[in-house]
């Protein structure tokens, strides 16, 4: 329904144990945003298995004779940046046979949804060859539910072409540091889009949240079509397994390309296939970032 709360469903969706963990991976994130933590100290405390072994105080730990932390208080209204591909590939058909369009929009609610519970300031960017949005960073429902709105009316069929490098460049304009979260297709960034992503890790935190498109050898998806308009696969050739190896080598490659030159960069990326394995690969995502970070 047009009416129904994006935030309240994803609510639904999740259990506490899964938002709290991937709560506190985002914590993690803001706080490379700035020189150290960019928070006030508030005191020292023992160390307890989870804390960040960044945070341990060696001179006072040496004094107690066990681990001490600093701790901090959280700074809150930090600023984050939804940069989404809205070219009409993102209409197509994901890995699992979902739109891709509800993949990544499951995506986007997520994010703003964990925003939410923090606090945090939402900026959106969305655009494409023909189109571009833009929203102010805000908090709260509405502006959030607003902002979520807009990404789902402008996933559509009829969209004009993906332009990411677009998006990108309208992201750089942007002068607060923030943590930019882009969400595209599996095909992008492509390497066109390489000197705007070095210049937009320069100045902000980034990370890539990819939706896997269909293999057009699969079946039980349905018959898939280019979105430039070339006929369907037709179903005889869907059943060659030399073609459906060749299709699966060529993504394979292209998937590996994409990563490698997101790991030169320094961007963390996860690709998704289904709304299911949005959680999943955000929580992943996240860990992995801040596993690297120590």
């Amino acid at each position: 329904m047009a009416s129904a709360s994006r935030l309240a469903n994803v609510r639904a969706r999740l259990d506490l144990p899964t938002v709290r963990r991937a709560a506190g991976l985002l914590d993690g994130r803001h706080r490379s945003i700035f020189t150290g933590h960019g928070q006030d100290f508030d005191d020292q405390v023992e160390y307890r298995p989870g804390d960040d072994v960044k945070d341990i105080d060696w001179k006072s730990s040496a004094r107690a004779g066990h681990p001490i932390i600093r701790r901090f208080v959280r700074e809150s209204n930090l600023a984050m940046v939804l940069a989404v591909d809205t070219g009409r590939s993102m209409a197509t058909t994901a890995r699992s046979g979902e739109p891709k369009a509800a993949v990544a929009l499951f995506a986007a609610d997520v994010v703003a949804y964990l925003a939410r519970a923090r606090g945090d300031l939402v900026a959106l960017v969305a655009g494409d060859a023909g189109r571009m949005v833009q929203m102010p960073g805000r908090g709260g429902t509405a502006h959030l539910e607003t902002l979520l709105r807009v990404v789902e009316g402008a996933l559509t069929r009829d969209a004009p072409p993906s332009d990411l490098g677009r998006v990108l460049e309208r992201v750089l304009t942007l002068t607060r540091r923030s943590l930019v979260v882009v969400l595209t297709d599996e095909a992008r960034p492509e390497a066109a889009d390489e000197d705007a992503l070095r210049r937009l890790r320069a100045r902000h935190e980034v990370m890539v949240i990819a939706v896997a498109d269909a293999l057009p050898t699969v079946r039980g998806i349905g018959p898939t079509a280019d979105v430039d308009g070339a006929a369907p696969l037709p179903a005889y050739l869907r059943d060659d397994p030399a073609l459906h190896a060749e299709a699966l080598a060529a993504t394979r490659e292209r998937q590996a390309a994409v990563a490698a030159r997101l790991r030169r960069l320094g961007i963390g990326h996860a690709v998704v296939a289904s709304e299911d394995d949005v959680v999943d690969g955000l929580v992943d995502l996240l860990g992995r970032q801040r596993h690297a970070r120590r």
